[in-house]
């Protein structure tokens, strides 16, 4: 049904290897050999390197092997092969999370899911909302978790909310706002912010408090979605970052940092999952919703 030339050369980025590829599908190695060819040729680019130690993936090799995986995955999920027929929760389950800073959402209904169904393997992928939006489109991911805004508009996309992002700022333990008495917007800024790429409405609150006290976002704000990144900024500086109140609550946490729990100005704003309208969401797919939606709830 698709094009072989597909199963070679992804058995090639695979196995690193024309030899092994060839063992692996069954062919002869210059069946393989020319299948990779004629397919780089139509590409108009090369997928390999080609050493004498074997086939390294090139930069935009990686990147189409990568989705003719998933294709070939995919196929064999809709056609129903004799393995998925006995188990129909085996396989990848392709998960994004937007922005990364919020993978916390996911440790325990991951763990929960696995620990039921431990024939998933999970593949996850994290960035900003856009990566999000262009990753569901093409079928590159299964389900995305973030928030509301970023996936509610598209009609190719039919989205779930999942509860309220309840994120708090938070400073280090020796932070100078520390000693200032009851913090308030006035206060606030006269500190720079750090927050994940897709954090609306913070964005907006914290633009609003700065142009209130006559000063410049662009001058005041760090984005960052890599939320370990995120606390060595701060723990380093007198900036000043968000965190969901579950992990504010989290004793290693703690130790380190303290929440602004009084700054009641920041509204929350709605998550949620998406798929693909026009796509049936498989049983691992569902699985993982549900899992997050019991954690939120």
């Amino acid at each position: 049904m698709f094009d072989s030339r597909l199963k070679h050369a992804v058995a090639v980025g695979k196995l690193g290897s024309f030899s092994r590829a060839a063992d692996d599908v069954g062919v002869t190695q210059s069946a393989v050999t020319k299948s990779v060819a004629d397919l780089e040729r139509q590409l108009g680019y090369p997928l390999f390197h080609r050493t004498s130690r074997g086939a390294l993936l090139t930069e935009e090799g990686r990147e189409f092997i990568d989705r003719a995986s998933r294709l070939l995955s995919d196929a064999a999920e809709l056609l129903g092969d004799t393995e998925r027929s006995a188990d129909p929760y085996k396989g990848v389950l392709r998960i994004g999370i937007f922005p990364g800073s919020l993978e916390w959402m996911l440790t325990e209904p991951l763990l929960a899911l696995l620990h039921r169904r431990p024939s998933i393997r999970i593949e996850m992928v994290t960035g900003s909302s856009e990566r999000g939006v262009q990753l569901l489109t093409r079928g590159d991911i299964d389900v995305a978790f973030g928030m509301h805004a970023a996936f509610a508009n598209w009609a190719q996309f039919k989205c779930e909310r999942m509860g309220v992002l309840d994120a708090i700022p938070f400073v280090r333990r020796e932070h100078p706002i520390l000693s200032m008495g009851a913090v308030s917007v006035e206060t606030l800024t006269q500190f720079d912010f750090v927050v994940p790429s897709s954090s609306e409405p913070y964005t907006t609150v914290v633009r609003q408090m700065y142009e209130a006290s006559g000063q410049a976002l662009s001058d005041r704000l760090h984005v960052m979605d890599f939320f370990p990144l995120i606390e060595r900024l701060v723990a380093s500086s007198d900036t000043i970052g968000f965190v969901a109140v579950e992990f504010a609550n989290n004793r290693r946490f703690q130790e380190r940092f303290v929440a602004l729990r009084d700054t009641n100005f920041f509204e929350g704003p709605p998550l949620c999952c998406a798929i693909r309208a026009r796509w049936p969401a498989k049983p691992a797919t569902r699985a993982i919703i549900a899992q997050v939606r019991e954690m939120l709830a």
